[in-house]
């Protein structure tokens, strides 16, 4: 079901590596990953954690909710988008990418998901 909404997003982001939607306890639902040595089940899980630990912080400092993180390392650039609560999309690109147009088409995209979701 949303193998081809991950598709088309990931399609439109030029130096996508992988792409999944991925539940809040870091378990990908559904994703879709070029790199064969990228464990996207592993990383997935990792991000969900560091996420976990940044929103705990941010309830207690009264900050609001994440609803975006990234990380750019010399490698890869990771994104992780809340679409709703419980899912967020996770974007795995290569380092030399545009991270400010990968952001713009992931929060355009919010909106599908979190369509799809709540039906």
């Amino acid at each position: 079901m949303f193998t081809e909404h991950l598709r088309r997003l990931k399609n439109r982001i030029e130096g996508a590596i992988a792409i999944a939607l991925v539940a809040r306890d870091g378990m990908p639902v559904e994703s879709l990953c070029d790199a064969e040595n990228l464990d996207l089940e592993v990383l997935s899980a990792e991000l969900m954690t560091q996420i976990r630990t940044i929103a705990q912080n941010h309830q207690e400092l009264e900050v609001g909710t994440v609803k975006h993180f990234s990380v750019s390392t010399d490698r890869l650039i990771l994104m992780v988008t809340a679409v709703t609560e419980d899912y967020f999309l996770l974007l795995v690109l290569d380092a030399g990418s545009n991270a400010g147009r990968a952001r713009f088409e992931l929060r355009r995209s919010v909106l599908l998901f979190e369509d799809e979701l709540s039906a």
